[in-house]
C-alpha cells in the first residue's frame, strides 16, 4: 500500500469513528458510496473521500459523514411519514427542511461541524448545476437555503448566489410570517413542533401541500373538531380528498355526508378481485374524491412535448451527468450485473441450435464420414438444423420520472435501464427507454390557456405533458448511454401523468415490427398533476390510468407488466410486483422479465 493510499484509509477510518461519535450510535453501520450521504435506519452510507485528501477535499468528506450523523442523531422516520405532505413539491420542501434542521443542531453547537456542512453544501450545489443554466432554479431549493441561513447564523456559499437571487424576494414575500416564526425555533430537537412550522411555509408558498393534517399552526383540538367537516368539504372542492392509500375513507362524517355507501359495502369491496370490482373500486373512490365523471380528455394539446434526452440538456452538462450515473454504477454494476447475466443465460438458453442426425437429405454430416470409409456400403449420412422458434422481441421501459423519484429511485432506475439495455442488446432483443414528466409544476401553459379562457368547467388534463425517448428501440446503446444521464438533471423531474403516458408507449410498441412486444412501467406512485386533479376531481387521472391498462390488458397484444416501488401497483395492473426497498429495482426488473420469457417458452411448448 502506498502512502497516499494508507492516508486515504486511514482518513476513512475517521470518518467512521467521527459518524458513531456525533450519532452518539456505536452501533451504526457505516459504508462508503454514492455522490451524497443517505441514511437508513441504523445504517449510513456516505461518498468516497476524493483520491487527492487536500484541505478542501478533506472538510466536503467531513461535512457529507457530519450530515449523515446528525441525521441519524435527530431524525425519527416515522415521524417524518407521519407529519409529511402528500404533494411532490411539498414533499421535497418538507424533507430539505428536515435535513437543514438536523444540521442546524450540530452547527449550533460545533463551528467545526458548520464550516464541514458549508463544504459539502458548496459540492452539492456545484453537482447539481444550479449556479449556472437559463431555467428556473428550484423553488424548494431556494426556500431550504433561506431557512439554513437563518438557522445556522451564516451566509449560503457562492455557488448558491443564482438561486438565491432568483427567489429570495419572491419566498419573503409569500413566506415572510412562516420563515420569522422557523427562525425564532428555539428548539430544533422538537421534530413535530417544527414540522408544524415548516408546513405552514409550505402552504405560504403555494406548493403543494396536500394533506389534511397540522393545516394551521395556531388552531386549537376544539376548534379543528368543529371544523372538521368543513375542512372536509374544502378538500373536496379543491379535488384533493384526505384519504387513505387505498383510496376507501373510513371517516363515519364522510360516510353519513357525501357517501351513499356502507362500511360493509366498502370493505366487499376492498376484498374483492377481477375487473368487475376493480372497476366497482374505482366508481366508490371516484364519489368519495369527487371524479366529474367526464371522459378523460386534454384541455389542449399545443403545449405537450415529445423530446429525446439529447434535446433537453446540452452536451457538456449531459458528459457532466453521465459520469455522475457512472460513478453510481460503479456501486450497484456487481449485484445488477450478476442478475443480468442470469437473464441472458436463460435468453440464449432458449436460442440453442439442435440438430437432427442420419437423415437422407440435409446437410452432409461430416463426422460420419468415417463410417464410408470402413464400409463403403453405407450410406452417406446427413443432419438438418431442428427449428427452435425464438419470436424477435422488444422490450420498452417507461419509467417514472416524476418529482417524488427523485434522488436514489430516479438514479437506481437509471441504472437498471442502462444494465438492462447492454443485457437484452446483446441476446439480440431491441429495448426502448421512455420517460414521462410534465413541463411545469401545478399546470404549465395549457393551464394558463385555460384561465384566460375564465376557467370552464370540467376542463380535463390542465399540464403540458414532457415525454423523453431516452434511447428508441433501433438505436444501439452506446449512442444512447449518454442521454441516461438525463435522468439525473435537477429540475427534469416533476409530475405525472402516467395515463396518457401509458398510451404513448403502448402506441410506439405497435408500430414495431417483432413479433413480441413488451412494455415495462416503473413508478412511484399513482397520477399526479393537483391543477387537473382540483379542476376535476381527485379520482380523474386515475381513472383514466386504471381504464387505459383494462384496454391494454385486455384487447392488445402488447404484455403489459409494472413495477412499483413503495407503491401497490398490483391493484393497478394484473401482472405486477410491489417492491418496498428501491435496492431491489434490479432484481425485480429481471425476475420480471425471466418470467415472461419462461411463460412464452411453456406456452409454446403446450401449442406445439
Amino acid at each position: 500500500m502506498t502512502p497516499k493510499e494508507k492516508l486515504r484509509e486511514d482518513f476513512k477510518r475517521a470518518l467512521v469513528q467521527t459518524t458513531r461519535a456525533l450519532s452518539a450510535l456505536p452501533d451504526v453501520e457505516v459504508a462508503f458510496g454514492g455522490d451524497h450521504a443517505q441514511v437508513q435506519g441504523k445504517k449510513a452510507r456516505i461518498p468516497l473521500p476524493a483520491r487527492v485528501l487536500d484541505r478542501e477535499a478533506a472538510a466536503i468528506a467531513r461535512g457529507e459523514a457530519d450530515a449523515a450523523a446528525l441525521r441519524l442523531a435527530h431524525h425519527d422516520d416515522r415521524a417524518h411519514q407521519r407529519l409529511a405532505p402528500k404533494g411532490a413539491g411539498a414533499q421535497a420542501l418538507f424533507l430539505a427542511l428536515e435535513n437543514v434542521r438536523c444540521e442546524a443542531i450540530g452547527a449550533r453547537a460545533l463551528k467545526g461541524v458548520g464550516d464541514n456542512l458549508a463544504a459539502a453544501l458548496d459540492k452539492s450545489l456545484a453537482d447539481k448545476g444550479l449556479d449556472k443554466g437559463d431555467e428556473a432554479p428550484p423553488l424548494a431549493e431556494a426556500a431550504a437555503l433561506i431557512v439554513r441561513e437563518r438557522l445556522m447564523g451564516r451566509p449560503s456559499p457562492q455557488s448558491a448566489s443564482r438561486v438565491l437571487d432568483y427567489w429570495r424576494e419572491e419566498v419573503e414575500r409569500r413566506a415572510g410570517a412562516s420563515l420569522e416564526r422557523l427562525s425564532a425555533s428555539a428548539d430544533l430537537s422538537d421534530q413535530a413542533a417544527f414540522a408544524k412550522l415548516a408546513r405552514n411555509m409550505i402552504r405560504d408558498l403555494h406548493l403543494d401541500d396536500e394533506s389534511g393534517e397540522d393545516k394551521g399552526e395556531e388552531k386549537s383540538e376544539g376548534e379543528e373538531d368543529q371544523n372538521e367537516q368543513q375542512e372536509n368539504a374544502e378538500d373536496d372542492a379543491d379535488g384533493v380528498a384526505d384519504l387513505p392509500e387505498d383510496g376507501l375513507s373510513e371517516s363515519s362524517d364522510e360516510q353519513e355526508g357525501e357517501s351513499e355507501f356502507t362500511e360493509e359495502q366498502l370493505e366487499q369491496a376492498e376484498d374483492s378481485d377481477g375487473a368487475a370490482e376493480n372497476a366497482r373500486i374505482s366508481s366508490i373512490r371516484a364519489r368519495f374524491e369527487g371524479d366529474s365523471g367526464e371522459v378523460y380528455r386534454a384541455y389542449t394539446t399545443q403545449y405537450d412535448e415529445i423530446a429525446d434526452a439529447a434535446d433537453l440538456c446540452d452536451a457538456e452538462e449531459l458528459a457532466r451527468l453521465r459520469r455522475t450515473l457512472d460513478r453510481q454504477l460503479e456501486n450497484f454494476h456487481t449485484i445488477v450485473a450478476r442478475l443480468a447475466n442470469k437473464l441472458q443465460r436463460k435468453l440464449l438458453a432458449q436460442q440453442n441450435r439442435s440438430w437432427d442426425f442420419d437423415l437422407e437429405e440435409g446437410i452432409l454430416d461430416a463426422a460420419r464420414l468415417s463410417r464410408v470409409v470402413v464400409d463403403p456400403m453405407q450410406p452417406l449420412s446427413y443432419k438438418q438444423e431442428r427449428e427452435h422458434e425464438f419470436r424477435d422481441t422488444v422490450v420498452s421501459l417507461l419509467i417514472d420520472n416524476s418529482g417524488s423519484m427523485r434522488g436514489r429511485p430516479i438514479t437506481i432506475a437509471a441504472i437498471c435501464a442502462d444494465i438492462l439495455a447492454r443485457t437484452l442488446e446483446r441476446c439480440g432483443v431491441k429495448v426502448e427507454i421512455l420517460g414521462f414528466t410534465t413541463r411545469a409544476w401545478k399546470g404549465g401553459e395549457a393551464r394558463e390557456k385555460w384561465v384566460r379562457d375564465g376557467r370552464p368547467a370540467k376542463p380535463g388534463r390542465l399540464n403540458d405533458l414532457r415525454h423523453v425517448v431516452y434511447k428508441s428501440a433501433d438505436a444501439p446503446w452506446r449512442r444512447a448511454r449518454a442521454s441516461l444521464g438525463l435522468m439525473m438533471k435537477e429540475g427534469l423531474l416533476k409530475e405525472n401523468i402516467d395515463g396518457e403516458a401509458l398510451l404513448w408507449a403502448h402506441d410506439r410498441l405497435l408500430g414495431r415490427p417483432e413479433a413480441r412486444r413488451i412494455l415495462m412501467v416503473i413508478s412511484d406512485g399513482a397520477p399526479v398533476d393537483d391543477t387537473t386533479s382540483s379542476a376535476n376531481g381527485g379520482a380523474y387521472l386515475e381513472r383514466h390510468l386504471r381504464d387505459v391498462i383494462a384496454k391494454i390488458e385486455s384487447r392488445s397484444p402488447v404484455e403489459l407488466l409494472a413495477i412499483g416501488i413503495g407503491h401497490d401497483v398490483t391493484r393497478y395492473y394484473r401482472r405486477a410486483v410491489t417492491i418496498v426497498d428501491v435496492e431491489q429495482l434490479g432484481g425485480a426488473m429481471i425476475d420480471k422479465l425471466a418470467e415472461l420469457f419462461d411463460e412464452d417458452t411453456a406456452n409454446r411448448a403446450r401449442a406445439g
